[in-house]
């Protein structure tokens, strides 16, 4: 069994908390620092949906993109639209392989895809 983490690249934890946890919805479970003043590095979640941010330079680059596949994209998108978050309007597509998604960019440039098979 496996269960992946990816980890994302963040420069401003005020600017990743209002997009990951006030945008999306998505819980702060833990963050960790060496010492007040050191890079960050914290778990955010929803349900089964887990991301690590890093502002750790040598972790991981910004600009990534993460493929979520969900059964819940409707209600998802419905919750997400309801929040005011100025630098973000998704919209649901229907995808060129046929399937239902919409993208969502954090102001790091990384890209989270929700995706529903049809």
């Amino acid at each position: 069994m496996f269960k992946v983490i990816p980890i994302l690249r963040i420069f401003d934890v005020d600017k990743a908390l209002a997009f990951y946890r006030d945008f999306l919805g998505m819980n702060v479970d833990w963050q960790h620092r060496h010492e007040p003043g050191l890079p960050l590095y914290c778990q955010v979640s929803t349900g089964e949906l887990v991301l690590h941010l890093s502002e750790h330079s040598g972790d991981c680059s910004p600009g990534a993109k993460v493929f979520i596949q969900t059964d819940q994209l409707d209600a998802l998108f419905h919750a997400i639209s309801q929040r005011h978050y100025a630098y973000s309007k998704p919209a649901i597509e229907t995808a060129p392989w046929g399937d239902r998604c919409f993208e969502v960019i954090d102001p790091f440039s990384n890209r989270l895809l929700f995706n529903q098979a049809s």
